[in-house]
């Protein structure tokens, strides 16, 4: 599993934004499908066909507020990491290795393209790029981190 999608699991629960419970996970305690009713052989089979209803379209997706989530981690945690501008913190919020091999990997994967020596100018593009790609995967972020 790539970096980002360890980053955006964390944030957006294992199934995304398409997910029905919390952060993205399944509802645990959604009712189970009604079971098919089967025709035997004292019933036939009806002779004509019902219409078959059409299916609904999907609801759209809801999106996650990243911001939202993050200050529920950090303050769940009791953690006062400056997730906001360190990817360094970010990661070390949603429990992610933080070290320099995995920030060039994901500096690798979101397509920086400078010297990838973990310098600040390095980290700080990484906080903002990972921000507008979690936007481009259902998240909604402020525009303070993205730019």
């Amino acid at each position: 599993m790539s970096i980002f999608s360890k980053i955006k699991s964390a944030i957006f629960g294992e199934h995304g934004p398409l997910g029905s419970g919390h952060f993205g996970t399944p509802k645990a305690d959604a009712p189970a499908p009604a079971p098919t009713p089967q025709t035997t052989a004292a019933q036939p089979a009806p002779t004509t066909a019902a219409p078959t209803p059409q299916a609904a379209p999907a609801a759209p997706a809801q999106p996650v507020d990243v911001e939202a989530v993050l200050s529920g981690i950090a303050s769940k945690k009791g953690s006062d990491l400056n997730w906001r501008t360190s990817i360094v913190d970010l990661m070390k919020l949603l429990d992610l290795d933080s070290s320099l091999d995995n920030r060039k990997e994901l500096a690798t994967e979101l397509g920086y393209t400078g010297a990838k020596d973990g310098s600040a100018e390095m980290n700080m593009w990484l906080i903002k790029a990972v921000m507008r790609e979690l936007e481009k995967n259902g998240g909604t972020v402020p525009a303070n981190l993205k730019d």
